[in-house]
């Protein structure tokens, strides 16, 4: 597996990469990439199917200048900026693997972070509702899919040391929610990790082996969906 520590400037730029590798690797059939990045700016990211209307406070973020975008795999919304790691996983579908199905690939990879982040932590840290990681019942990391026929992107975030209360302030409490959260406000329910990056990454780049760095990026591919799909209102407010 290749590595891929990038953070681009803009936040269409960083979901744009994400969905660009995928593509890549599914047009070219082979390779399988982990890459990490954490926004300079906050953005709230609304999940494939989430109405924007219900899921984000749209006129306070227009007040405060927080941009609005949608991203190209299911999950919820969430929001996006310094103290937020993220983490994009390109893997290959293999019928003979756990990754051949949704529930499996699922399953496959929270497994894999959860053993990561407790040996870092060295802390119980358990997966609840369909894709979260927790700790004591509070969430600190969610985690979504989209598959292709032969790749499936897999990404997440883990909160590190981030502004819980800007959580409060842009977006509503979600009209889905785990039966774990028990009706619990945002900073009632998430917790930050208080770890450095640096760390997170390494334990990341060990569990997933990816010892090799990505010399090679599809930055024409990226760029035209910055410009052409992550920027555009038509894509993020598809579904109002």
């Amino acid at each position: 597996m290749k590595y891929l520590d990038l953070s681009f400037l803009t936040p269409a730029q960083n979901l744009a990469c994400d969905e660009a590798l995928l593509e890549w690797c599914e047009e070219r059939g082979d390779g399988e990439v982990l890459r990490v990045w954490e926004s300079g700016q906050h953005f709230v990211v609304l999940g494939y199917a989430n109405k924007a209307g219900a899921e984000v406070k749209l006129q306070v973020c227009r007040e405060m200048n927080v941009p609005v975008l949608r991203r190209c795999s299911g999950g919820g919304t969430v929001l996006q900026g310094p103290g937020c790691l993220s983490y994009s996983l390109v893997l290959r579908i293999d019928e003979s693997k756990p990754v051949a199905s949704i529930a499996g690939a699922n399953a496959y990879v929270l497994r894999a972070n959860q053993r990561a982040l407790a040996a870092i932590l060295n802390k119980m840290v358990t997966i609840e509702g369909h894709t979260d990681l927790a700790i004591n019942g509070l969430k600190f990391s969610g985690n979504a899919q989209r598959r292709k026929r032969r790749f499936l992107l897999f990404h997440g975030s883990f909160l590190l040391n981030f502004d819980l209360t800007l959580m409060e302030t842009l977006l509503p409490f979600p009209p889905k929610h785990p039966p774990y959260r028990c009706r619990r406000s945002h900073l009632e329910f998430l917790t930050n990790l208080s770890l450095s990056a640096v760390l997170v990454k390494e334990a990341l780049r060990n569990t997933w082996l990816a010892l090799e760095n990505l010399d090679e990026l599809p930055s024409a591919a990226i760029e035209r969906l910055a410009r052409e799909k992550y920027s555009s209102d038509d894509w993020t407010f598809r579904f109002a």
